[in-house]
């Protein structure tokens, strides 16, 4: 005897434990995020520092590994990559002519237009469960909420926290 079907949606797992939620739209993201960005040197990171590079004021090597959470050492090396990829330039700092201020090129600028054309796409399929309205909502109170948390805890090194989240889902499987 073939089933009935039913108008009401199928049951969800852990549908009231909110870390369960929070899990599934995080790794959502973080998988979409990172399609969104293949190809870019530095996957990432390297998309943040490009996207500080054109959006703010140009800052010092030293500044931007700082501002981002990011080793001197790592952010050598991704600025290489991101370098010789044609992305962004290193420039003599006028106030000190020790310091490199980080620069976007017209081609960097023109990926980082790209890129947050294919970030956008993903948050629209990621929140597509969601009406226009309810998704508007959604971003203003998870903004709120994580603006509250990070009073009491900050997030210093957003690559590291992501870092720690992914390591620790790795190991539970």
């Amino acid at each position: 005897m073939a089933a009935v079907p039913t108008s009401e949606p199928p049951t969800v797992p852990l549908s009231d434990d909110l870390g369960w939620a929070l899990g599934v739209l995080f790794r959502a993201y973080a998988k979409a995020a990172k399609m969104a960005m293949s190809g870019v040197p530095g996957g990432p990171r390297g998309y943040q520092v490009l996207a500080t590079s054109v959006r703010n004021t140009p800052g010092t090597q030293l500044a931007l590994a700082q501002q981002l959470g990011v080793d001197r050492t790592v952010m050598t090396y991704l600025l290489d990559d991101l370098e010789k990829a044609g992305l962004v330039t290193r420039q003599p700092d006028p106030a000190d002519r020790r310091a490199r201020r980080i620069v976007a090129t017209d081609a960097g600028r023109a990926l980082l237009q790209d890129l947050d054309a294919r970030l956008d796409q993903a948050e629209n399929h990621l929140l597509a469960g969601l009406p226009g309205d309810d998704r508007a909502e959604f971003r203003a109170l998870l903004q709120r909420l994580a603006a509250h948390v990070n009073v009491s805890d900050p997030i210093n090194n957003p690559c590291q926290a992501v870092d720690e989240m992914t390591a620790s889902d790795a190991d539970a499987c």
